[in-house]
């Protein structure tokens, strides 16, 4: 069956086609060239942390394979790539100067992918925060937001002639509430307050982050932040159920994007928590700085959430499990990425 030309979507002309990847996920080498330990490593080879006990220590070596790798990605045709910069490669304790053979590693393969036609992206924070820093508490401390804008321009500075595209933060939710949270990513803590100042300070960060770059890069530049937003449904047409969707949407996503669109915490949020927290560690002009002009907004979109309410107005997703806590694709082999009727 040939497709209606009149009526398949179209991409505007320049549209970018590409892939993406984490530094720890591929890299390898993590204990070369002076690298440290991130909370990835720590938490990798923890006994019980991992399935199967695997670590990043060698992945995909792509540290030492990446003429070859960007050989492949020219091979499949790929229009754009986005990496990301492992910060305990460049700043190892999480301060002071960069290591300038982290750096070197990649201004050569931003040269590799332009030679090979293909547009890089920098990501400036895929979850590998270095070990130091959360030896000092981690992202539930102001601090870290503050050493992770000394990040950001360091790299702004040193690849700022030849990236263009830039993120400052990938999928923070998951880093606040799968690290801080439930616990079954890096660092693997289990503390609900430590998860709603970790979302704060990541927050803190980008808008920080943000400024950092914004005064090292040339005006080409665009600054964008990579969301995984859900779309959260309920299970009924109950109220319980409506309430459920509500909750679990404050802070599945509008944690992260009412401060960073629109300078404000979602009202409905900050009520939900005050049980747990009074959110004083938000300082007065935290959102107005959390509030920075982006260039685009990175939407990592998987499935949809379909939450009901439980015994004691918990939302559990349809599988039973903590919807705010849970990882859905844990143990799972084959990824559907379903969609509802009207999603688009």
């Amino acid at each position: 069956m040939t497709a209606d030309p009149t009526t398949a979507p179209h991409f505007p002309p320049g549209f970018l086609w590409g892939t993406a990847t984490a530094a720890y996920q591929i890299e390898g080498a993590v204990r070369e060239d002076g690298r440290t330990p991130s909370i990835w490593d720590t938490f990798s080879h923890t006994p019980g942390k991992v399935d199967g006990g695997d670590t990043g220590d060698i992945a995909v070596d792509h540290y030492h394979r990446r003429s070859q790798d960007v050989a492949l990605m020219k091979e499949l045709g790929l229009g754009a790539y986005r990496f990301s910069v492992a910060w305990p490669r460049v700043q190892p304790t999480g301060r002071g100067p960069a290591v300038q053979r982290g750096l070197d590693f990649y201004r050569r393969l931003v040269d590799e992918l332009l030679d090979a036609g293909i547009t890089p992206m920098a990501t400036l924070y895929h979850w590998d925060l270095p070990q130091e820093l959360e030896a000092a508490g981690g992202w539930p401390e102001r601090e870290t937001a503050h050493r992770f804008a000394e990040f950001a321009q360091l790299v702004g500075e040193a690849l700022g002639d030849r990236v263009n595209l830039w993120a400052t933060l990938n999928e923070p939710w998951c880093s606040a509430f799968l690290g801080y949270g439930s616990g079954v990513h890096a660092p693997g803590r289990t503390d609900p307050v430590a998860a709603l100042r970790a979302a704060h300070h990541l927050n803190l960060a980008h808008g920080l982050g943000t400024q950092a770059l914004r005064g090292v890069l040339p005006s080409r530049a665009e600054i964008a932040v990579s969301l995984n937003a859900a779309v959260v449904r309920p299970l009924t047409d109950s109220d319980a159920d409506a309430d459920a969707r509500r909750r679990i949407d404050a802070l599945a996503t509008r944690v992260f994007s009412d401060p960073m669109l629109h300078g404000k915490y979602p009202a409905d949020l900050l009520a939900d928590t005050a049980s747990v927290t009074d959110w004083s560690f938000v300082h007065a002009a935290d959102l107005e700085v959390i509030r920075q002009p982006l260039d685009a907004l990175g939407i990592n979109y998987y499935t949809p959430s379909v939450v009901s309410a439980a015994a004691g107005g918990q939302a559990v997703r349809e599988d039973g499990h903590n919807a705010s806590e849970h990882s859905p694709w844990i143990g799972v082999d084959d990824v559907n990425f379903h969609r509802a009727p009207g999603d688009p």
